[in-house]
């Protein structure tokens, strides 16, 4: 009689065991389903800057057209500036704005080369230059730029004189790198990933904000920073440079 008191309680046990694991099961696949929806939702969320045929979606800043300075070529933006002394420069900006958003592009740089990502910018003849409202995330050859040599927060994935990167994980010139930034002015964060790491961090308005600006050579900038939505820009710093799979994704 014990006996098969035994046998059967171990059975109950065991088919309690097998619900158990078949509802972990369950779950499991309803989170796994979850992690896939969500992460589809996410890549629907991007939107393409660039959709590799031409330049439609970008204008020059203050300029009704695009010299041929600026190609499209195989799936790349190429800007290559003009031969002898120019009268000025001619930098790229989106036809859009922006206020919290993260942009995710590869960009290579010439041999000795300089340019840079703006955001915030404001477009208007009383600014000769994005760089006067927009802050700047750094585009640099580290190796054979004098830039470089001048501090590392104007090292590539600097916020250009104001937070220096973590590490250099720029590729040589010539190379293609991937640069992620991130800009959320409801944390106040903003971020830049350089090839796959996290290499700066910084706020984008309020008081630490205010004493970044204050020890850079912003200082006395009337308007710089101070926008929380404006355009894209792409440097034109008399250097040739390259980008391409430009794409951006508003944070809600």
């Amino acid at each position: 009689m014990k006996k098969n008191i035994l046998i059967l309680v171990t059975a109950a046990v065991i088919a309690s065991a097998c619900k158990s694991d078949k509802k972990e099961n369950k779950a499991e696949e309803a989170s796994t389903a979850q992690d896939t929806t969500a992460m589809a939702s996410n890549e629907d969320n991007w939107n393409k800057l660039f959709n590799g045929e031409n330049l439609e979606g970008w204008k020059a800043f203050n300029a009704d057209s695009i010299s041929d300075q600026w190609q499209v070529k195989d799936g790349v933006i190429a800007f290559t500036p003009a031969e002898g002394e120019r009268e000025s420069t001619e930098n790229l900006i989106s036809e859009n704005t922006y206020t919290n958003f993260e942009l995710s592009l590869e960009w290579k740089i010439s041999e000795g080369g300089n340019s840079g990502i703006m955001w915030g910018v404001q477009e208007s003849e009383e600014f000769s230059e994005p760089y006067l409202t927009g802050p700047e995330i750094q585009i640099l050859d580290n190796k054979l730029h004098p830039d470089a040599k001048n501090g590392e927060v104007r090292q590539a994935g600097a916020l250009y004189d104001m937070m220096p990167p973590s590490e250099d994980k720029t590729r040589n010139a010539g190379e293609w790198n991937k640069t992620v930034i991130r800009i959320n002015h409801k944390t106040n964060k903003g971020s830049v990933r350089l090839n796959g790491t996290l290499i700066n961090e910084f706020p984008v308005h309020g008081e630490e904000w205010s004493k970044l600006v204050e020890n850079s050579k912003f200082k006395d900038w009337e308007d710089f920073g101070k926008s929380r939505e404006g355009h894209i820009a792409l440097q034109d710093h008399s250097d040739k440079v390259w980008f391409r799979n430009i794409k951006i994704k508003e944070l809600q």
